[in-house]
């Protein structure tokens, strides 16, 4: 009796001193905003900052010091970028477990953003690669700014010469994404049927071109108003889903990119192929985050994979340079066109944020900074 008690006493010391713990770090959560003795910048810049979490009402314009790019690094101003829903993800705060690195009461970092279109404005006395005057695109933590610095072997790459800033900006997460889910996770090849579910989106728009690039068969899963754009990217065949269920049809696909995630994932191995393949990249929307979000998702993704016959594969896209380059030259050979639903100045970029997080936007939503 007396060792029960002594092991209950120690769980409740140990989960007390754990929660205490967690109480001091949040309460200790902080970034720069509220540092009062942060000096004026000498060498300011424009960049998008935020101090806390919440809604786009908390993103405003900031002068922020100009960087210096390091000795293999190279400095970019930034002409273009574009918005992704990891973006709102960062600025909400959601899902909450996401905040174990970020901040758990205010962000860590009061920068954001990665897809970013530029020139090279100067480089380190080390690059070999890169010279300036170079229009190059990638992706780059703290891409929302005027100017930002970046390794000479970072994810970044010549810019496509028939593409604009605009249309390099918007390639980086979600054109990777789309390109590393086919190609490397569906493995597509001639004359796969393939199914993208969220064919309008900023994936889809690129993940129906790219597997038309790879020989495939495409049947676009979309709503209404986009039936015409998603037909016009090359897709074979078009499902409206505000009037049909493709997962009660009778059509067979060899790899399902799904960039919507918010059906189970029974009703997309039900309508896959023998050997199959139904990758999941994430999705869902504001309401549906919580303490987990589509990391919930990919883990029962995951769960479930050993103990069914189709390959299921949750992935997360990696930025890399050699996929941007195989982008560039997708673009550069007509296979591919970025879709920009609507561009916005910097100054506007809290209404760009609003748009993108009611989940309608078709295709990709920029921001320049000339």
């Amino acid at each position: 009796m007396k060792l029960r008690g002594i092991l209950k006493w120690g769980v409740t010391t140990i989960l007390g001193l754990l929660l205490a713990g967690f109480g001091i770090a949040y309460l200790a959560s902080t970034n720069e905003c509220y540092d009062s003795d942060r000096p004026a910048p000498a060498h300011p810049m424009r960049a998008i900052v935020y101090c806390d979490y919440g809604p786009p009402d908390v993103l405003r314009v900031e002068a922020v010091e100009k960087p210096v790019p390091g000795e293999r690094e190279l400095l970019v101003r930034v002409r273009a970028v574009a918005l992704n829903p990891l973006d709102w993800h960062y600025v909400r705060g959601t899902p909450y477990v996401m905040r174990l690195g970020t901040g758990l009461r205010r962000p860590k970092s009061i920068r954001f953003g990665v897809d970013y279109a530029g020139t090279i404005e100067a480089v380190g006395a080390g690059v070999t690669k890169f010279k300036p005057g170079d229009a190059v695109f990638g992706g780059r933590n703290g891409a929302f700014a005027e100017y930002l610095t970046t390794p000479e072997d970072a994810a970044v790459a010549l810019k496509p010469g028939r593409s604009s800033f605009e249309e390099a900006a918007s390639l980086p997460i979600a054109a990777i994404t789309a390109l590393q889910g086919l190609r490397d996770q569906g493995r597509v090849g001639a004359g796969d049927r393939v199914l993208v579910n969220g064919a309008s989106g900023g994936v889809g728009t690129f993940a129906v071109q790219i597997a038309k690039a790879l020989g495939a068969h495409v049947t676009g899963v979309c709503s209404t108003r986009n039936v015409d754009l998603v037909r016009s990217l090359g897709a074979d065949a078009v499902v409206d889903y505000t009037k049909e269920d493709f997962a009660a049809g009778s059509a067979r696909y060899d790899v399902i990119l799904d960039n919507v995630g918010t059906r189970p994932i029974s009703d997309f191995r039900g309508v896959l192929a023998e050997n199959g393949r139904y990758v999941l990249i994430g999705g869902g929307g504001l309401d549906d985050q919580g303490l987990l979000g589509p990391v919930a998702r990919m883990a029962r993704a995951a769960m479930i994979r050993p103990f069914v016959d189709e390959e299921i594969l949750p992935m997360m896209a990696r930025m890399q340079a050699d996929d941007l380059v195989a982008l560039a030259d997708l673009i550069e050979s007509g296979k591919v066109t970025p879709v920009i639903d609507r561009r916005y100045s910097l100054e506007e970029f809290a209404e760009a944020m609003r748009y993108l997080e009611t989940g309608r936007a078709r295709g990709k939503v920029v921001v320049a900074l000339e």
